[in-house]
């Protein structure tokens, strides 16, 4: 027992390497596997959900097509005063009467003529009593039992309404057969009296192929009354039944603007695409099976036998190279192990074999080298220290890059190509004139060009509400001045200067003043309150500090560090008229 222990414990290193390389393989393997999966799963999903949204909006046109030409008889029923006569005149005269009948059966036909490239029925109802049919195979219930019937009530309820509903009729086999009907009140335009009832039918079979392409395996259709009742579906099963469960997910989808709703329905894991239709009052609600979705993309069987393929194979990789690295260290440990360990500054003594010798010299040097690393890097990383805080300084806002490229992609996305590649080229020129030029100083025409670039990606980002003019002394252009001195304040105005104007402009001007260079940056903005009388401020105090990287206080003492007292910026302002800010600078001709 003794025995085993010793050879454990020389060897427990490369046993806990390997356990712990296993563990890590094992979690690794299964989390990449799980999380990469997952994430195919949703982005499969949205795709699909995104594909199957625009077959909505088809099946949505469709329908509506179909309404239109509803609306369309509707209307010339109304309009036609010989199918009024059929419905509003008393039997007095057989002769008269034979003529009117003749004459509304060729109207009909003509309005019958407009549906004929649907399977639609239509029936009319007066209050004398009269009908007429043009497909009496569609709607199986007499007169009497009509007028009676919850179509015609809920018609003649709301008699300005044309409103669908769904009625069953038996067909020859004893089966209810679903018949949509949409149903309007006949009505005199000037009295508002109703003298008939209107009719049209379609059997849901033939409702049905409206959107009978657009169905597969596990992608199902349904549409829905304002009572949860399906009115029609590929899947017959369903016909007739009520799904509140649906009818509240299709509302959801409908009121909250949501692209899609996971839900479980009759025992299956669903994805739910629903749109309204207002003019039937009913809602397209496409049901896609998880399961059967997703099986066409993954094949759950060879992406386990892949990773734990992979797994194995990385094991015994691990195994070979761990043995082989710790195999020289076990011996050397043993040596190793009679000495106590001290610190930095306690060697070991050099025995052995010329590779544990070697070993143990190069122990021994990387003390000696690991002090003197020491002390060096402690001198290092305060040097390091303070060149990072300068060299954060002249560093882009992250965010400016990120909503800069994201403004970018929006571009590409919405076919603005040329004017996203002049958005990428304003980019590429303020990257270059702030981080390739290390130079302490530009020139004005190279900050007006920085400028312009920062303006223009502006302008991209939040729209030409705010006007920018530049006025540049000619005779200022080879002048010198301090890089990124004056976009600090520009970007203070683009985004703080207009919180209350919907618009506004910013003038910067550049000229020779008193023997110096005058930078003003101008708006008629909001204005501020410097607590001075007039709105006038001079020198490091503000009340707008809200620049990127650096404020007022820290841009004047650099101007006053450089240049002298005489040196720096001024301000004034005035709340609802705007403000002025003046940098002050000397005449400088060569790069500094």
């Amino acid at each position: 027992m003794r025995s085993y222990w010793e050879r454990y414990k020389f060897h427990s290193l490369f046993i806990k390497i390997f356990i712990v390389m296993l563990i890590s393989i094992v979690a690794v393997a299964v989390a990449s596997s799980w999380t990469t999966v997952r994430m195919s799963e949703k982005l499969f999903m949205e795709t699909f959900s995104i594909t199957n949204s625009k077959v909505i909006n088809q099946i949505k046109s469709n329908f509506e097509t179909f309404h239109y030409s509803i609306v369309t008889a509707t209307n010339n029923t109304q309009l036609s005063g010989t199918i009024k006569s059929f419905l509003t005149e008393e039997d007095s005269n057989s002769l008269r009467v034979l003529r009117t009948y003749y004459n509304m059966t060729v109207q009909m036909k003509k309005i019958q003529s407009t549906l004929d490239s649907y399977q639609v029925g239509i029936k009319i109802m007066g209050k004398n009593g009269r009908s007429y049919s043009t497909n009496t195979n569609n709607l199986l219930i007499s007169d009497e039992e009509l007028q009676k019937y919850d179509l015609t009530r809920s018609t003649l309820a709301e008699p300005k309404r044309l409103m669908y509903q769904y009625y069953e009729k038996q067909d020859g086999s004893s089966r209810q057969q679903g018949v949509i009907v949409a149903s309007k009140a006949l009505m005199e335009r000037t009295t508002e009296d109703i003298y008939g009832t209107l009719y049209f039918s379609i059997l849901e079979q033939d409702f049905r192929t409206f959107y009978a392409s657009f169905v597969s395996n596990g992608n199902d259709v349904a549409i829905l009354n304002k009572d949860g009742l399906i009115v029609s579906s590929n899947r017959s099963e369903l016909m007739g039944q009520r799904a509140d469960d649906l009818l509240q997910m299709a509302k959801e989808i409908d009121d909250r603007g949501l692209d899609y709703k996971n839900m479980e329905f009759q025992g299956t894991d669903s994805i739910l695409i629903a749109d309204y239709l207002p003019s039937y009052d009913f809602y397209i609600v496409n049901l896609i099976d998880k399961k059967t979705a997703l099986g066409h993309m993954f094949n759950g069987k060879m992406v386990v036998l892949i990773c734990s393929a992979i797994v194995i194979v990385a094991l015994i990789v691990v195994f070979l190279i761990s043995r082989r690295l710790t195999r020289s260290l076990t011996l050397l440990t043993r040596q190793m192990s009679k000495i106590t360990q001290r610190g930095f500054h306690n060697y070991i003594t050099v025995t052995g074999s010329f590779e544990f010798q070697e070993l143990g010299h190069a122990y021994n040097y990387m003390l000696d080298e690991l002090n003197d690393y020491v002390e060096q890097l402690v001198k290092t990383q305060k040097e390091q220290r303070h060149a990072e805080l300068a060299a954060l300084q002249h560093q882009i806002n992250p965010h400016f890059l990120y909503n800069t490229l994201a403004s970018v992609k929006f571009l590409v996305q919405q076919g603005s190509q040329e004017k996203a590649v002049h958005t990428i080229h304003a980019l590429i020129s303020m990257l270059q004139n702030a981080l390739s030029n290390v130079s302490e100083s530009i020139t004005v025409t190279q900050e007006l060009e920085n400028l312009k670039s920062y303006v223009f990606i502006n302008h991209v980002r939040y729209g030409e509400r705010i006007r920018v003019n530049f006025f540049i002394s000619p005779d200022c252009m080879d002048f010198h001045l301090p890089k990124l001195i004056i976009q600090p304040f520009i970007e203070n105005a683009f985004f703080h200067a207009f919180t209350q104007k919907s618009e506004g402009y910013i003038h910067v001007l550049i000229s020779q003043d008193a023997g110096g260079l005058l930078c003003e940056v101008v708006d008629n903005g909001d204005g501020m309150d410097t607590g001075e009388p007039g709105g006038a401020l001079s020198g490091p105090a503000g009340r707008r500090q809200l620049f990127t990287g650096i404020g007022i206080k820290n841009v004047h003492d650099r101007l006053v560090l450089m240049y002298g007292e005489e040196y720096g910026i001024t301000i004034k302002s005035v709340m609802g008229e705007g403000t002025a800010v003046q940098i002050r600078l000397p005449l400088i001709t060569g790069q500094n």
